[in-house]
């Protein structure tokens, strides 16, 4: 539990930070005025003040927020450094900039793993690389380093004949025979079927092989890849909107969860998982929607093109359009969580 909570902090801190930080940044170099920075919501635990700028840090660390002063166009206390009052293209750098800022940030994460950790290619060999704690196979005993000679007296001799074996177990016992150090041991093994992965399950993962590339090509790895995931959410998601199925949304708890699963597997797993929801949040909050990044750059988008503003009326009823859909995204998505964690499913 003390794991998940730090991971779950952890991951939810640092990419608040970023974007928050890409709106603070880009508010101040377009000469508005931010009254405080923000991260967490609810009551302050750390607050200090330095030039017009409160830094803080809050109770509820879920979010984050910059007080640009005059975001409401009837507030005209901060006069020409209100953000209503800057040029349209000033204030659509600040609204895309928290965006941009999470889809950047994976870059720096996959350099430094593939910088410092080195890239690795899993391994084709039955060799148990990673046994996760409490999990079928760490019940039986089974450790890191494991070869898997045989199950069930039919001989393993690749990785991929070990997930065959075991792939319609779900429920049912396997005898396991493990070369270890010089010797040879049995284990009793029950698979446990997984419904996210629709097969069974103990609980490994394989070993892999580790090379180190040089600083140009770490970038050229870290760039690659990031942009490999962003094609593949954008056409998951492009499916969850055709087929209006949001089975696979999770809310807070549902990524407080994973954090904590995949912090028990290191801190480089941790990263990949922070540069994995640091796209996932770039990318989602340039839907456009009211009340996401997306929705305020297409209604400045609506402003250039007008001259003007929407009225008062029309921005409070857009803006009220734009919660609801959240509170309602917000409740399916806490649903699946509540499914997922207390009920497996």
């Amino acid at each position: 539990m003390v794991l998940t909570i730090a991971a779950a902090i952890f991951v939810f801190g640092l990419l608040v930070l970023v974007h928050e930080l890409g709106h603070f940044i880009t508010a101040k170099l377009t000469g508005m005025r931010v009254d405080e920075f923000a991260i967490g919501f609810g009551p302050k635990l750390v607050s200090f003040k330095h030039g017009e700028t409160a830094y803080s840090i809050r109770a509820v660390p879920l979010g984050g927020f910059n007080d640009i002063a005059g975001m409401d166009p009837e507030d005209k206390d901060a006069g020409d450094r209100g953000y209503s009052a800057k040029p349209v293209l000033s204030r659509m750098i600040v609204i895309i900039a928290g965006s941009a800022m999470n889809l950047i940030l994976p870059i720096f994460l996959f350099f430094g793993i593939y910088f410092f950790s080195g890239v690795a290619t899993p391994s084709t060999e039955p060799v148990l690389g990673k046994v996760i704690e409490g999990e079928a196979a760490d019940k039986a005993g089974l450790q890191d380093g494991d070869r898997i000679i045989a199950i069930d007296g039919k001989p393993v001799e690749t990785w991929t004949d070990l997930l065959a074996a075991i792939r319609n177990k779900g429920g049912e016992t396997l005898s396991f025979r493990v070369a270890r150090g010089g010797e040879e041991v049995e284990a009793q093994v029950t698979p446990v079927y997984d419904a996210q992965q629709k097969r069974a399950m103990v609980g490994v993962m394989g070993a892999t092989e580790t090379r180190h590339p040089g600083f140009a090509e770490s970038v050229q790895l870290a760039v690659t890849r990031t942009a490999a995931i962003l094609y593949a959410m954008a056409e998951a998601l492009y499916k969850i909107l055709l087929e209006l199925s949001g089975a696979e949304l999770a809310g807070p708890l549902g990524v407080a969860q994973m954090a904590g699963e995949v912090a028990q597997m290191g801190f480089v797993p941790l990263l990949n998982f922070a540069a994995f929801l640091s796209l996932n949040l770039g990318l989602v909050n340039l839907f456009p929607i009211p009340a996401l990044d997306g929705g305020h750059f297409l209604l400045l988008c609506v402003e250039a093109v007008r001259g003007k503003p929407l009225g008062p009326k029309a921005f409070g009823y857009v803006q009220r359009v734009g919660i609801a859909l959240l509170l309602l995204l917000m409740l399916f998505a806490t649903k699946n969580d509540i499914m997922r964690v207390f009920f497996g499913s």
